[in-house]
């Protein structure tokens, strides 16, 4: 038995439904052997699935890119997350999506014969941030960058987030925001956000960071909102004298950042713009 987590519940493994405690893969499998996968989390509240297209097109860009063929049409994949939904019978959850690239000898290289992926599904129950994150906000500290160059591929070779977490746990603080060369990138699993005059900034979209879902729905949000959005280089600079800094993720919805390597960011509150896209926030998902 899985400590910590309901053993009894249902989840998806390569077309059969099992109880999480009865499901197993190979120790042959390329996502345990090399991290030789792709995952993706599709956040619900009261069991309506919240920007699912969105999602399950960064999970089908990102088996693209690693040359994962599942043979699932888009069509198949939302009518696996909707059907796991409703068989979890949650109001407020998480639908966790992994996909690697099936069982083989181990060998780097792509095996030459076709293999069968190995298609997960499960759905948690899914905790909105509670009113003290909303109001008091959170703490970060800054540190290097140091993970591969494509970022935008949702891997689940996921060390480098792991370690940039746990050096956020073991400073005291919530997260961490990472600089590469000196410009911002992103959190440990989580978009940051500058606010600067009344301007929110965000990094560029390249392959230094995972394209959340929610860094489109956020500059959706400040355009009807009226406030100005710039996607460019952010230097460290600019973060450590920014008017506001926000963190966004699927789990943490959208939050503010009030203190930043021990120093409070502005006057070391949550901002106007954070106030503006909050309610923007839960107005979208007031209307599922």
């Amino acid at each position: 038995m899985i400590p910590d987590v309901d053993n009894e519940c249902l989840v998806y493994l390569n077309g059969d439904y099992v109880r999480l405690g009865d499901a197993k893969v190979s120790v042959l499998d390329r996502g345990f052997i090399f991290g030789d996968g792709i995952y993706e989390v599709v956040p619900a509240y009261d069991g309506k699935p919240f920007r699912m297209k969105q999602h399950l097109a960064r999970l089908e860009r990102s088996l693209g890119a690693v040359r994962i063929e599942t043979g699932k049409s888009t069509a198949e994949w939302e009518h696996l997350v909707v059907d796991m939904i409703k068989r979890s019978g949650l109001g407020d959850c998480m639908a966790y999506l992994q996909v690697t690239r099936g069982v083989a000898k181990r060998d780097h290289g792509f095996p030459l014969h076709a293999l069968r992926p190995t298609i997960f599904c499960m759905v948690s129950p899914f905790t909105r941030p509670d009113a003290h994150k909303r109001e008091q906000g959170m703490s970060v500290v800054g540190m290097p960058d140091e993970r591969w160059l494509h970022c935008e591929i949702k891997s689940v070779s996921l060390l480098g987030n792991v370690l940039a977490k746990q050096f956020a746990v073991d400073a005291g603080v919530d997260d961490v925001i990472q600089f590469r060369d000196g410009n911002l990138s992103e959190g440990s699993s989580c978009n940051i956000w500058v606010v600067k005059g009344g301007t929110l900034l965000a990094p560029l979209r390249d392959h230094f960071i995972l394209e959340g879902i929610r860094y489109a729905f956020l500059a959706e949000l400040a355009a009807e909102a009226g406030v100005a959005f710039e996607s460019r280089v952010i230097a460290r600079a600019e973060v450590e004298h920014a008017d506001e800094l926000l963190l966004s993720s699927a789990t943490k919805e959208v939050l503010p950042i009030v203190r930043y390597d021990g120093r409070p960011v502005g006057n070391g509150r949550p901002g106007p713009v954070y106030a503006k896209l909050r309610a923007g926030y839960d107005r979208a998902i007031a209307r599922l």
